[in-house]
């Protein structure tokens, strides 16, 4: 069984090998390594309110970097809370050890690396002034790329933590059985849902990390026990929705957790007869807190006074149209928004949080969606019809 194992690491290794000669020009890890080589102290970070791709990633990274970099000092340091629900069993299972979150201290680096967010998005946790010296995505540039040393961005896979992985093949590290399976779950939790569309290193990387990964850590990361609240958002969700021909809409009063909405509007882009799905939900200022797993040190919350937001995720299965670009349209003037070709997601700040403000604003945005999508149809179906 041992050495069935080892051959299958063996090919899934020398496929990975070949994906990586295929892409040529791009940068790599040995360009990374060459890039930080006199770096001294180096800050990894990634996009404010980061999800399981978001931690993963970095933590790999700080993982590689530790292991080729000698004498650096590897910092991992992000803004904004860990948000409950999926992400909650993550920050317990995981040795995530960050430092707190100082703007201030940011010019005392030799060195900053972005992951999965880049300078010109709204939830790049760095101020204008602070230019990383290496960003790692898999979202699409807006305009051109970044300016910086090391730019390695690749809108055709499904997770950055695919990317990282990557580098420890080119580097031929073997990830311990816990990072695989933190690895393994990021990046499935990044393709969850009907609009997920792994590129070929996702689906290499998937393969990888399941021959080796913790099983246990990884059966207690998928199969976590749920708060009420995630039950309150399915019942608002299916209660809410409204559909437009192929285009389904519904809204949540609130989120207790960013990665709400998005699993709401994954699960209803499962009904079969629509290609899309846009679900709002109202995050609403909370006190400064400390994240929700104890060995987590609090980070920066959303100040007290802040007007809420109404947040948005779009899923979509049409190959017509590309949910980043929808998403644009959504937002445009009023708010912030972009993505991928099936999964997007923004934001539109509001004023004061008004049931009559956030009833504006999601008409001005039903308005946008069906007219963009070109359906004509103005008076939406229950999806579930209200019992008589």
């Amino acid at each position: 069984m041992t050495a069935f194992v080892e051959s299958c690491v063996g090919m899934v290794t020398g496929t990975a090998n070949a994906v990586a000669r295929r892409s040529r020009g791009r940068p790599r890890a040995r360009q990374l390594l060459r890039t930080l080589a006199e770096k001294k102290n180096i800050l990894i970070t990634t996009h404010e309110h980061p999800d399981p791709d978001a931690l993963a990633s970095a933590m790999a990274l700080r993982g590689l970097l530790s292991a080729k970099l000698a004498g650096a000092k590897i910092t991992t340091c992000i803004k904004g809370r860990i948000g409950g629900g999926l992400n909650a069993i993550f920050t317990q299972l995981t040795d995530l050890n960050l430092a707190p979150w100082d703007d201030a201290a940011l010019k005392g680096y030799d060195a900053i690396i972005l992951l999965d967010t880049q300078p010109p998005f709204a939830n790049n946790p760095l101020p204008k002034e602070v230019e990383p010296a290496a960003v790692i995505d898999h979202h699409r540039s807006r305009g051109r790329a970044p300016k910086c040393a090391f730019c390695d961005i690749r809108p055709d896979v499904g997770a950055t933590s695919s990317i990282i992985f990557s580098y420890f093949m080119e580097m031929e590290l073997r990830p311990s059985a816990d990072l695989a399976a933190f690895l393994l779950f990021a990046i499935e939790s990044d393709l969850a849902g009907a609009a997920g569309q792994p590129g070929e290193l996702d689906n290499i990387a998937l393969s990888s990390l399941t021959l080796i990964a913790d099983t246990h850590k990884l059966y207690r990361m998928r199969y976590v026990d749920l708060p009420q609240a995630y039950y309150v958002a399915y019942a608002q969700g299916l209660n809410n929705a409204l559909y437009y021909d192929s285009a389904l809409m519904s809204h949540l009063e609130s989120m207790n957790s960013p990665e709400i909405p998005a699993v709401i509007a994954d699960f209803l882009l499962r009904f079969d007869q629509v290609q899309w799905s846009l679900v709002t939900a109202i995050n609403r200022p909370t006190p400064p807190a400390a994240s929700v797993a104890a060995p987590v040190p609090p980070t920066t919350a959303i100040p007290e006074g802040r007007p809420p937001m109404l947040v948005m995720s779009l899923r979509t299965n049409s190959p017509r149209l590309s949910a980043a670009d929808l998403m644009r349209r959504l937002v445009k003037q009023i708010g912030e928004g972009g993505g991928h070709r099936t999964k997007a997601g923004g934001f539109i700040k509001l004023e004061t949080g008004s049931p009559t403000e956030i009833d504006r604003v999601r008409e001005v945005l039903r308005r946008r969606y069906l007219r963009a999508l070109k359906i004509k149809s103005s008076r939406g179906q229950r999806l579930v019809p209200k019992a008589s």
